[in-house]
């Protein structure tokens, strides 16, 4: 059994974060990650296209800013450059290839118990500490829907965390399931290189500029959400017109409400609209069934492909091994609280990186976190 005042699950810009404001206090702490290296969503699983989509002052952890001479919105080479400097400069050492199995609060000994599977041994370790910082983020498990048919597909399926680039694919029929940035950026990146691309937006989005995002921000510290929506959505529709025509439907609710209520973010566009509206990227309605190679759609109309590729998300599993808490998390590892007291549980637990603001929320929930453990030492 290993004992620290803190013990973090997970070791990506969430968790990392955590441990440079503990370190900043000189709080001892452990991280448990279950993956052989940090970050490794960042260093195993995103597109090579992959660049931020706020701006690099949004984007910076605690303690430590991005380099003056990174670009505004900075590659995700450049984001790894910066996250391995980090970790050496707070000499960060989480302990690798351990999945949490449970976590659980002693109400007689005021402690966490968290127990983890060492893959390289197959042994159960214990680890017990006083703080629980839940760190595993929001993209902790891919998710892909069950389709009827999918299963008898003969071609290629794939989600997004294994896609790199479009290069295999020319002239492929290749479908992209998932109208998120990874969808409407994957799209583009497919049609750049000569595939025969097709996109699935069920729902209605926002379609939005960097700049756009951008001001947005900047406008929210000083006028009310309701406002800035009202805005970005006339600016939208000034720069995109009416989306409609291509298949894309405007959302009733303006786009930083629906962050912020449901954790939708709206599409920040780099250039997918102009293939859209080009032709060279075709919109399709919601999947019914397939047969065969053949997707059958919503619409009732029946297409061939190639590939599929699914950008439809993550799901968490904090509900399989986070026992007894009823005040927290719900069952899809989101916070129950609202904004801004979504980071603080009961019993010493806290979360980082799930209030759905990025890198930026990130940040905060960790510096609020090690402010609190220290008021509490």
């Amino acid at each position: 059994m290993q004992k620290e005042p803190v013990i973090i699950v997970g070791a990506g810009p969430s968790g990392l974060a955590t441990a440079a404001c503990l370190n900043h206090y000189s709080i001892p702490y452990v991280i448990i990650e279950r993956e052989d290296c940090f970050a490794s969503l960042w260093k195993k699983s995103t597109y090579d296209r992959l660049h931020l989509h706020l701006d690099k002052q949004f984007c910076e952890l605690p303690h430590m800013s991005l380099l003056d001479t990174y670009p505004r919105f900075i590659s995700k080479n450049q984001f790894i450059s910066y996250l391995d400097d980090y970790v050496s400069r707070f000499k960060i050492s989480p302990l690798y290839r351990r999945a949490v199995e449970s976590a659980e609060f002693n109400e007689a000994t005021g402690k966490w118990t968290v127990k983890a599977r060492n893959f390289g041994s197959g042994e159960v370790e214990e680890f017990l500490g006083r703080f629980l910082v839940v760190a595993s983020g929001e993209t902790s498990n891919p998710f892909t829907p069950k389709i009827e048919g999918l299963d008898a597909f003969p071609g290629y399926i794939l989600h997004s965390t294994q896609f790199r680039n479009g290069k295999a694919f020319e002239n492929l029929k290749v479908l992209v399931v998932g109208s998120g940035n990874s969808g409407m950026e994957i799209a583009l990146e497919l049609a750049n290189h000569g595939a025969e691309t097709s996109l699935v937006v069920r729902s209605p989005v926002h379609i939005l500029s960097k700049d756009m995002i951008h001001w947005g921000l900047i406008l929210l510290k000083y006028i009310s959400v309701n406002m800035v929506d009202t805005l970005m959505v006339m600016l939208s529709k000034l720069v995109y017109g009416d989306l409609t025509k291509y298949g894309i439907r405007r959302p009733e609710e303006g786009p930083f409400l629906m962050k912020d209520a449901y954790g939708k973010y709206p599409v920040i566009d780099v250039g997918t609209y102009k293939k859209i509206k080009s032709g060279e990227i075709q919109v399709l309605p919601g999947i019914s069934s397939i047969r065969g190679n053949e997707v059958v759609f919503e619409n009732g109309k029946m297409h061939p492909f190639d590939t599929i590729v699914f950008c439809t998300g993550f799901k968490r599993s904090t509900n399989v091994w986070l026992k007894g808490d009823d005040y927290l998390l719900n069952d899809d590892g989101i916070p129950k609280p609202s904004i801004p007291n979504h980071w603080k549980g009961r019993n010493g637990l806290y979360c980082v990186g799930l209030s759905r603001r990025g890198l930026y929320g990130a940040a905060g929930d960790a510096e609020k976190i090690a402010d609190d453990i220290n008021s509490l030492q």
